[in-house]
């Protein structure tokens, strides 16, 4: 009887068993987070002080904003690459060379010399570091059980939407109270740490070095041809007036053969470099869809703030940081709850209510004028916190969580890469609207001020009046005056254009909900195992 009863308890004891976190695991993993944090974080630290690295390293104009397009060319290129390269190396040597190699070239990079230096440090350091990311979220659903992913997932979702918000803050501190140096320093100590508990701690799973014999170099040049040039039409086209510019032109024709050679090699090759079949999963397909949204909302707000709060009121770095971070201690403050929230609502549910409310901050934000300052813009940036946390919770559950484990890696590349693809898409899309509808705003105004406008006649008569210690030059200088404030204008205009298209997105995408099957309690994902 002793024996039936021992019998009878062993499956027992051994569920709770099978369903807590270990914590060496736990630590591992969130040593992993800061190097992912890190990894995300530095493509906006450098955002808000490109005027003190072009004055430091001497660079024209031109040269500058490849700070931030060779980082995320590269970057964009390692991300769906390296699930292939995790099931070759094992997560334990890929995250031990991507943090090493992230903090070596964070190193040179605040070493550096010259405009070549420093953008050629930053490729690798994108390249090299771009692996971890995707590497946390495959490791978050495959070793730890799918009943604690209410633990697990506010952590990457915190970091994944609260790195590029703090960017810019803390590289406006940096470069205020030490040098332009520090963006990339700071990253030194952490990145041994990391580095150092990669190697020591990780052991969730196995190399199969055999897949280097089978490595398809070809797929591999596609990959990165479609990507890269991909990137850099979306980052240059706005700019350079899109096809109107013989380089973006080319760049477009090299996109398209490289997606040709990917795509015939992704179906044909034997093991290809990034496999597509988790998109045979709705679920799956639709979290990207949605990741691909937040990208969007997330890195375009990132840029809109910034560039109302500088351009229109005049803020310096420091008090843009300071303003932009309302919606990172917003989002801070939410993760835990939306951890919890993600133990008892239908995600379903959950992201429709955080896509209900971002829509609501953006729609607050389509009054803007040029006279709002930060109290006016506080509680757009609460809610746009708020509903970016509910969203990130449940989207990376239901892109990844009802995936089988030998799949999540994978899938984890193409998840990640739908976020940063959103994001390019979003900022190419922003610029042509906002060079657009400014156009159209001014041509409005500026017809409604001549023929004889009482209002514009008043307000000249009044510039001329106050420049009259100018001569025969007032009349100028007073049309110029009034000319720069229609301009100012039609830049605050188009601004507010744009929140109304975000609000329409987000709509938009809280409707695609009822094409998400809802997640089965348990559902896939992992356990408690190593796979």
């Amino acid at each position: 009887m002793p024996a039936d009863s021992a019998a009878a308890l062993a499956p027992a004891s051994a569920a709770p068993d099978q369903d807590r976190i270990d914590p060496r695991r736990l630590i591992t993993f969130l040593l992993m987070v800061l190097g992912m944090f890190m990894a995300i974080l530095d493509i906006q630290i450098v955002s808000a002080s490109l005027s003190e690295i072009q004055a430091g390293l001497a660079a024209s104009s031109d040269e500058i904003p490849w700070i931030q397009t060779s980082y995320l060319i590269a970057e964009v290129i390692m991300i769906p690459l390296s699930g292939y390269l995790s099931r070759m190396l094992s997560t334990r040597w890929l995250f031990t060379i991507s943090s090493g190699g992230f903090t070596v070239m964070s190193l040179l990079c605040g070493l550096s010399n010259s405009m070549s230096e420093m953008i050629v440090w930053r490729a690798l350091q994108g390249f090299i570091g771009g692996a971890m990311i995707p590497t946390v979220f495959a490791c978050a659903f495959t070793i730890f059980p799918r009943s604690k992913m209410h633990i697990v997932s506010p952590m990457i979702g915190l970091v994944a939407t609260l790195a590029p918000t703090v960017g810019p803050t803390l590289g406006g501190y940096l470069t205020e109270y030490m040098s332009w140096h520090w963006l990339f320093f700071i990253n030194v100590i952490p990145g041994i740490i990391v580095t150092s508990a990669a190697f020591l701690l990780i052991d969730f799973d196995k190399p199969d070095l055999s897949l280097f014999q089978r490595f398809d170099w070809w797929g591999f040049l596609g990959l990165a041809l479609l990507l890269g040039a991909m990137e850099y039409v979306l980052e240059e086209g706005a700019g350079d007036d899109w096809f109107a510019d013989g380089l973006i032109v080319a760049m477009t024709g090299v996109m398209i053969a490289g997606g040709f050679l990917f795509f015939w090699r992704a179906f044909t090759a034997e093991e290809p470099i990034v496999r597509l079949d988790a998109f045979a999963d709705r679920n799956f397909t639709m979290g990207s869809v949605f990741s691909f949204g937040l990208g969007i909302g997330l890195y375009g707000l990132i840029y809109i703030f910034p560039l109302y709060l500088s351009g229109i009121r005049g803020y310096n770095s420091l008090q843009i940081g300071e303003a932009m971070m309302v919606s990172g201690i917003s989002m801070f403050l939410t993760a835990p709850i939306a951890g919890r929230l993600s133990q008892s609502v239908d995600p379903r549910l959950m992201m429709g209510a955080g896509f209900a409310v971002f829509a609501l901050s953006c729609w607050m934000m389509t009054g803007l004028t040029e006279d709002w300052d930060y109290w006016q813009i506080f509680l757009p940036q609460i809610l746009r916190g708020v509903s970016l946390m509910i969203c990130m919770v449940p989207v990376s559950n239901i892109a990844l969580g009802m995936l089988p484990p030998e799949k999540v890696k994978n899938a984890s590349g193409l998840f990640n890469l739908t976020r940063n693809l959103g994001g390019a898409v979003g900022l190419a899309l922003i610029n042509t609207v906002l060079t657009n509808r400014e156009d159209v705003h001014y041509a409005r105004i500026a017809e409604s001020v001549t023929g004889g406008n009482d209002a514009a006649g008043q307000a000249l008569g009044m510039l001329e009046q106050a420049y009259s210690g100018l001569g025969d030059a007032a009349g100028t200088a007073a049309l110029a005056t009034l000319t720069n404030m229609a301009r100012l204008q039609a830049v605050v205009m188009s601004l507010a254009d744009i929140f109304v298209l975000l609000t329409g997105l987000f709509a938009a995408l809280a409707l695609l909900l009822f094409f998400v099957q809802k997640p089965a309690p348990g559902a896939g994902g992992g356990g408690g195992g190593g796979h």
